[in-house]
């Protein structure tokens, strides 16, 4: 503290609260996503983003969530789920798992690989390859580390796992839905 108190004597206010403030880390935002299942609620599933290894990233779905730039979200389903995997979604144009977009554009980079696929709850972007996230995304249902390295690991689900593991009872084991599972809202948590 000594050290902050005589850089501050000898800078101006704004200088030095700059200083204190800029090295602190950026806090994880928190977003939600409101589930039903042939429109019967499921509940909430709250998701922390990791902004301080992945923010690009994190800043996408972010933005998706609130529906900042005009589309998300909101109203899209979970149109691939794999008992003992994933549940998969996030294409809000196509409904299917072809489309889908970013806030950059149709795509952008990976943008780095140190988050790994620990655990369920694990949040993920969906990818046609390097480079290629868009929107679709996926939640974890089991420790998944054979995608390390293919897929950017954004974030984990804080509550609502019970949420999760209801609509993972209603995949098939080759990905097909027996309901349809919509995210009804969607936001951030301030």
């Amino acid at each position: 503290m000594l050290k902050i108190k005589n850089r501050m004597r000898y800078s101006t206010p704004c200088v030095a609260a700059v200083k204190l403030f800029s090295s602190r880390p950026a806090k994880n935002p928190f977003v939600f996503l409101d589930i039903e299942a042939d429109s019967e609620p499921l509940g909430r599933i709250t998701i922390e983003l990791n902004a301080a290894v992945v923010p690009k990233t994190a800043a996408n779905f972010r933005s998706l969530c609130t529906g900042e730039p005009g589309f998300g979200f909101k109203g899209s389903v979970f149109h691939r789920i794999i008992p003992g995997f994933m549940c998969q979604g996030g294409d809000f144009t196509d409904y299917n798992g072809t489309g889908g977009k970013s806030i950059y554009g149709k795509t952008f980079n990976d943008e780095n690989f140190k988050l790994k696929h620990t655990s369920p709850g694990t949040l993920s972007m969906a990818n046609s390859g390097p480079n290629t996230n868009g929107s679709q995304f996926f939640i974890c249902t089991a420790k998944t580390e054979w995608l390390d390295g293919k897929h950017v690991v954004f974030g984990q689900v804080r509550e609502g796992m019970d949420v999760v593991t209801k609509m993972e009872s209603f995949g098939l084991h080759d990905g097909g839905v027996l309901k349809k599972i919509v995210i009804t809202d969607c936001g951030e948590i301030k």
